[in-house]
């Protein structure tokens, strides 16, 4: 759990300082802070969707493969997530705490952050090595890479950032403990299949700094389960 606590402290320490220097930044610079962490977080999803869903071929052509598992993904995901009304009901307890924080946007930093933060092979594999080896290195680089990142958000989206240590937290380390019974079902296929989607989503809040419309990232998080339940179908049923 080393690796966990020092990733999810990173995030704190980081969300923390980015929080003190939105103090200090006017409206206007704030505003272009956030187109610009919009772009750059797009440029990040769009990199890690297309490297894990790319691939050389033994003549050395490129081709794209997950194409389909990615929408039917998405689609599914987001009729679960409207159903369910996740955005509204995660915004709704958002905005209770908002109140008593005395803070605005909490909501949106906190479902931003920790949908970039649990979003990765870094986060699983990082986990699954602390759990069962006991070596946080892979964690202890992400943590570095989280807390920059932390800084940024923070600066943009506010105190939402910091308590997304909570989720991460909870996500990795139950990783962490489970590690011995996860690490069969954690095949290249399902990794490459479930960061496909997560990056997918992580364009998505990217696009959510440019967009007008905005699109509602929380009701897609069911789409992360998809690819999870095919890839099990397919190594254990078909």
């Amino acid at each position: 759990m080393t690796g966990t606590l020092v990733n999810a402290g990173a995030i704190v320490v980081g969300g923390f300082t980015g929080v003190l220097l939105k103090r200090g930044l006017s409206e206007e610079t704030g505003r272009t802070c956030n187109q610009m962490f919009g772009l750059a977080t797009a440029v990040v999803g769009l990199n890690g969707l297309l490297s894990n869903m790319m691939e050389v071929g033994a003549d050395g052509r490129l081709s794209a493969s997950g194409e389909l598992l990615l929408f039917l993904s998405l689609v599914i995901g987001g009729v679960v997530g409207e159903a369910l009304r996740l955005e509204e009901r995660i915004n709704r307890g958002g905005r209770r705490i908002e109140a008593r924080l005395g803070s605005e946007g909490f909501a949106a930093g906190f479902i931003n952050a920790s949908l970039i933060f649990c979003v990765g092979a870094m986060a699983i594999m990082g986990a699954i090595n602390d759990g069962l080896t006991g070596d946080s290195s892979v964690l202890f680089v992400k943590s570095a890479l989280d807390g920059v990142f932390a800084v940024v958000l923070g600066s943009t989206l506010g105190i939402g950032v910091v308590f997304s240590a909570v989720p991460v937290f909870l996500y990795q380390g139950a990783i962490t403990l489970l590690a011995g019974a996860l690490a069969p079902y954690c095949t290249d296929a399902m990794l490459r299949s479930l960061c496909t989607v997560g990056y997918a989503l992580v364009i998505c809040i990217g696009l959510n700094f440019l967009l007008v419309n905005r699109i509602k990232t929380a009701n897609l998080l069911p789409s992360l389960l998809v690819p999870i339940v095919y890839q099990l179908a397919v190594q254990y049923w078909i």
